[in-house]
């Protein structure tokens, strides 16, 4: 069926575009043409990427070849465009061997009214300033499988952004502001594996409880029960650029409520609702580039003592880049979240008859992220190393790549390895340490 929507959609573009008065290819937002009502001829673009890579864990590689795979190798996007100064419709298709041969990665329409937006579709949208998922980049959830195989050689993590259903409005008034609303038809969490290398010990946990009988239950989240909205203001006051926002939406990662019956226990996986209050901040202060978000996530348990729920929090992120000497960029940025009423928490036994979601956990949970890069022959080879480390579970996962670009050719050579305290959130990861050979090519 996703073939057969792909070559019609393909037959549609090429037909309309013929018959247009104005055709034209472009990449970029800069193609759509948009005249704000002056031109209304049809603008076409067509783009998108071809790569193949192999990725190999080492310690499959140490095992011997019949313990080794190296995945599908090949993945590619191809992205389509047509736009007037009245609207435009874009749908991005990526294709992935492992999963579906043909996937909407994103699909929407959007009009202008004047200085008035509105979109609908499936997006991928960014909140906030933050460059490494802040506090208040609260739209879509994450593929957490991916993450680290694809920060080793990519500076931007928008490919493991999931596209939403939503419908979005965004008026312009005044030469720098701007407001913003959005909603959200329905709910999905963080995509995290229950089983396997990247599957997280709290998700392991709930798959040892299934085997000692324990029924676990996942809740429908397609239902309107879990609609999602919120407002954004962005303004720019001298050299400052400042944002403010609320949202009402629930938490990506999932919680539990754990229920011991006479015949057989049972534990719900829960999403728990909750409002944030959130604001930013973006300057250029003595050739640093600095960015700060903070947020209050206001969750129900004020009390602190339901287990079924995780507490209120408060979140802030702190970061800059700047080049430093000799051609080196650092790109530094700190997340925090601290929890309120941390000290009402219960215990981390699953088993036990007083279990928490969040039993066992330190009350702040720091994590410092930094990339630092230099360029040479012509900017046309590239160096580089991300170190992601958590402070207070004094583990780390470090991700150098050499990536050599020639025009729309683009070569990678990267890895990743993990270390640090085995009960951390990074050190879990110790056994997953990889090296990844990429060449993709976009057009």
């Amino acid at each position: 069926m996703s073939k057969k929507i792909f070559l019609l959609f393909v037959t549609v573009i090429i037909a309309v575009s013929l018959s247009a008065q104005d055709f034209g290819f472009g990449f970029g937002d800069d193609a759509f043409g948009n005249s704000g009502g002056m031109n209304s001829s049809l603008s076409v673009s067509i783009g998108g990427e071809v790569s193949a890579s192999m990725l190999g864990y080492i310690d499959d590689l140490s095992d011997g070849p019949e313990y080794t795979r190296l995945g599908d190798i090949f993945a590619g996007s191809l992205n389509f465009s047509a736009s007037t100064s009245l609207a435009e419709g874009v749908i991005n298709l990526s294709f992935d061997p492992s999963s579906s041969p043909v996937s909407i990665d994103e699909a929407y329409v959007r009009a202008y009214f004047g200085d008035l937006d509105i979109t609908a579709g499936l997006r991928k949208l960014t909140w906030g300033k933050a460059d490494s998922f802040g506090p208040l980049d609260v739209i879509n959830p994450l593929d957490t499988t991916q993450i680290y195989t694809e920060m080793a050689d990519n500076v931007s993590l928008m490919s493991v952004k999931i596209a939403r259903p939503l419908f979005h409005a965004s008026y312009r008034f005044g030469q720098f502001s701007k407001i913003e609303g959005v909603f959200i038809p329905n709910f999905e969490g963080h995509r995290i594996a229950l089983t396997g290398r990247w599957a997280p010990s709290q998700m392991e946990m709930f798959e040892q409880a299934a085997a000692l009988g324990v029924e676990v239950s996942v809740p429908d989240t397609s239902t309107l029960d879990y609609a999602q909205a919120g407002l954004r203001f962005t303004t720019t006051v001298g050299s400052a650029d400042i944002g403010a926002q609320y949202y009402y939406g629930r938490l990506f990662e999932p919680a539990a409520k754990v229920v011991f019956s006479p015949m057989t226990p049972q534990a719900a996986l829960l999403y728990n609702p909750y409002h944030q209050l959130g604001c930013d901040y973006a300057q250029v202060l003595f050739g640093f580039n600095v960015r700060a978000e903070l947020a209050a996530n206001l969750t129900d348990d004020f009390d602190g003592d339901d287990g079924s729920v995780y507490n209120p929090a408060i979140a802030w992120s702190l970061g800059f880049d700047r080049d430093l000497f000799s051609g080196i960029n650092l790109n530094l940025q700190v997340n925090e979240s601290l929890r309120l009423f941390h000290d009402k928490l219960g215990s981390d036994n699953f088993m036990s008859g007083n279990f928490d979601i969040e039993g066992g956990r330190s009350l702040t949970a720091t994590r410092l992220t930094a990339s630092l890069s230099k360029k040479f022959l012509r900017d046309e080879l590239e160096l580089r190393a991300a170190v992601v480390c958590g402070i207070e579970d004094k583990d780390f996962a470090v991700m150098p790549a050499l990536i050599w670009t020639k025009e729309d050719i683009r070569f990678a050579l990267s890895g990743g390895f993990f270390g640090g305290d085995s009960e951390g959130q990074l050190g879990q990861y110790k056994d997953n340490q990889f090296l990844k050979i990429s060449l993709a090519y976009t057009f």
